[in-house]
């Protein structure tokens, strides 16, 4: 698995390869993910000084290929990491399905 660090005097950034899978919403429609590495999870849940935002999400830039969105990072209730959600103007950009291995740039904005 690939994974890069690095930290600048606006915030973090972290690359990482990962998995796209899908989550069913119990039936209320499907939400697709990548998972952040356990490893850079705590790294970025570390990084954090200032209160928690809603449901423990962490703002942040992701880049995935040449595509570039504002989102947030959610604590996954079944592992000890973040998932990023990847909309679908992204999977159609990038010509992404679930299961596609996916590098992922990620800025921390929150800090």
């Amino acid at each position: 698995m690939f994974v890069a660090r690095v930290w600048h005097s606006v915030g973090m950034i972290v690359e990482f390869e990962s998995e796209l899978w899908i989550w069913d919403a119990e039936g209320k429609g499907s939400w697709t993910f990548v998972t952040v590495p356990a490893e850079l999870s705590a790294e970025i849940a570390e990084f954090q000084d200032g209160p928690r935002r809603g449901f423990g999400s962490v703002r942040v830039r992701p880049r995935v290929g040449g595509t570039e969105w504002a989102t947030s990072i959610f604590p996954s209730k079944t592992e000890s990491a973040y998932i990023l959600p990847v909309k679908k103007a992204v999977r159609d950009a990038e010509h992404l399905s679930p299961g596609d291995l996916v590098t992922v740039r990620l800025e921390v904005i929150d800090s």
